[in-house]
């Protein structure tokens, strides 16, 4: 009977691994009908975010108004940055000691590509737009995720205040938030189809590419996403959920891994991390408030390649990174790695916070390279950055609801 439950819980994510080797095939053999089937995907991850929005608004005002103790909320949001934070900084000093060891490239450039950067945002405007947006309009959008989360944080607090769950607000979200999660079973059944499609694309389009000039940087970037995977995961989860901890967590992270790898995107995982930290006894407002913000804030993935850019076109002008760069490299890469997925419009901010402070005298021939980088690794960044949403909780768990709150779960399902 445990066998059948098992294939029936890892039926359809086999089918959508078989649907991505296939489209990898597929876009690497007929790179054109790679392209020509993008839109089957597109669609996809378009109606993904068409979700997102309503239920991070949802989910996350739902878990500040119901909670029954505004304490307890304030110790989950401040346990929960503090913790995207360290991370962050510990991912970016690895990747630092990794390119001092290997490094990107070892031969400087002679010729240089040149691009325009065009119009982008001052440090004043980056700030506001960090966390608001210029009216409600501007949060209906997923390019304002974090004024969003700000926007339901704050009106969450404000219905806990009227009430809480015995208003007809709380009850009203925490309704919602089934529904949108209705919802998404909903579409996901397309998304084989959709998996296809994007990885059919993705290999049509950069398949050449990754071999080219960019190689180095690539081997070195790829298995140490993978590596991070299976050693510090490994180290956060125990750390935060002790005993049995590891093997849990390697039993539901590989359906938010896949899910990433395969939309490109922290936001798009959403759901699918939600579901995975119930099914594991995450506490309902852990979850709730930790995997949103982890979707904008938690960015690990982008720590590790922020770092990589930053060797990556020091060697281009034939320059070394040195130690004692070390410290504002780590902060720059906590910032940019924070900063280029929650501000509105804000695309490659961080590659302009990059190039602002290391490179700005050669900002036009910087900047189109640390693009270039930031597009190849992409897909394993994602990867890391939201499967780590679902591990952070483990860490934050231990905070909120003490360091046996796994094993008590575990004993509730057995």
């Amino acid at each position: 009977m445990e066998s059948k439950t098992v294939m029936k819980n890892y039926r359809f994510m086999f089918i959508m691994l078989a649907c991505m080797i296939a489209g990898a095939a597929a876009g690497w053999f007929f790179p054109d009908f790679g392209h020509l089937i993008k839109p089957l995907g597109t669609v996809f991850i378009n109606m993904m975010f068409c979700i997102v929005v309503p239920l991070v608004f949802a989910s996350i005002a739902s878990s500040v108004a119901n909670t029954k103790s505004r304490k307890r909320a304030g110790k989950i949001m401040g346990t929960t940055i503090a913790t995207f934070v360290i991370t962050g900084a510990i991912a970016a000093v690895i990747m630092f000691i990794l390119a001092k060891i290997f490094p990107p490239v070892l031969t400087p450039w002679t010729e240089y590509p040149s691009q325009e950067m065009g119009d982008y945002a001052t440090m004043s405007q980056m700030i506001v737009n960090f966390f608001t947006a210029e009216d409600f309009v501007g949060l209906l959008t997923r390019r304002a995720m974090l004024p969003l989360i700000v926007f339901s944080a704050l009106f969450g607090f404000a219905v806990n205040l009227n009430g809480g769950s015995e208003t007809l607000v709380g009850k009203f979200l925490a309704d919602l938030t089934s529904v949108m999660l209705k919802f998404v079973q909903i579409v996901t059944y397309y998304a084989p189809i959709a998996f296809f499609a994007i990885f059919a694309d993705l290999v049509a389009t950069y398949g050449e590419e990754t071999i080219a000039g960019y190689g180095r940087a690539l081997l070195l970037y790829y298995p140490l996403c993978f590596l991070y995977i299976f050693t510090a995961f490994p180290l956060f989860a125990w750390f935060g959920g002790g005993k049995g901890a590891v093997k849990t967590m390697f039993r539901h992270i590989t359906r938010p891994a896949v899910v990433s790898l395969g939309t490109c995107s922290s936001v798009a995982t959403i759901p699918t991390n939600l579901e995975e930290a119930a099914q594991t006894g995450i506490s309902k407002d852990v979850a709730e408030m930790v995997i949103p913000l982890g979707a904008t804030m938690h960015m690990d993935g982008s720590c590790f390649s922020c770092v990589l850019k930053i060797a990556f076109v020091l060697g281009v002008f034939g320059q070394e990174m040195r130690w004692g760069q070390l410290i504002p490299i780590v902060l720059v890469a906590v910032l940019s790695s924070v900063g280029m997925s929650g501000v509105p419009g804000g695309g490659y901010i961080g590659e302009y916070i990059i190039c602002s402070i290391f490179f700005p005298d050669i900002i036009e021939i910087a900047f189109p390279i640390l693009v270039a980088i930031g597009t190849l690794v992409d897909p394993p960044a994602t990867m890391i950055n939201a499967s780590g949403d679902y591990v952070v909780s483990y860490i934050v768990s231990r905070f909120v609801d003490g360091k046996d709150w796994l094993q008590k779960s575990l004993a509730g399902k057995n």
